[in-house]
């Protein structure tokens, strides 16, 4: 049975995630990578990391306007989970996408929250 294997991200809405960001950097000495994410590095050896970013309150990648959180999971075999789901009858989005990081899927729990799903490539 294919799993979750640990939180790849935790994204937030925000008003001003510029300000937002800035305040967890200077309050917690989180730091940006080169693209504006900061990365949550696992372990002395760098197993595996976290990505937390705050979005524009008005991002549409959450689902719909009263979503205020996604949370980002990875996933020790995509496809497999993704069957797995749907035979259960849970639902799924179509879409899929592949790029660097990964291969990435939607689904929503009982209660509406969107869920990322991610596989990620090798060495992440």
């Amino acid at each position: 049975m294919a799993r979750i294997t640990g939180i790849g991200g935790v994204f937030i809405r925000s008003d001003n995630p510029v300000d937002l960001q800035r305040w967890y950097v200077d309050h917690f000495g989180l730091e940006a990578d080169i693209d504006g994410y900061i990365i949550l590095k696992w372990g002395a050896e760098n197993e595996g990391s976290t990505v937390w970013s705050p979005f524009q309150s008005g991002a549409e990648y959450f689902g719909g306007p009263n979503a205020h959180y996604m949370i980002n999971y990875r996933v020790d075999d995509l496809d497999q989970l993704v069957g797995d789901l749907i035979r259960a009858g849970v639902r799924v989005s179509e879409e899929r996408f592949e790029d660097g990081n990964g291969k990435f899927a939607h689904c929503w729990d009982p209660e509406g929250n969107k869920i990322e799903l991610w596989e990620p490539a090798e060495g992440m």
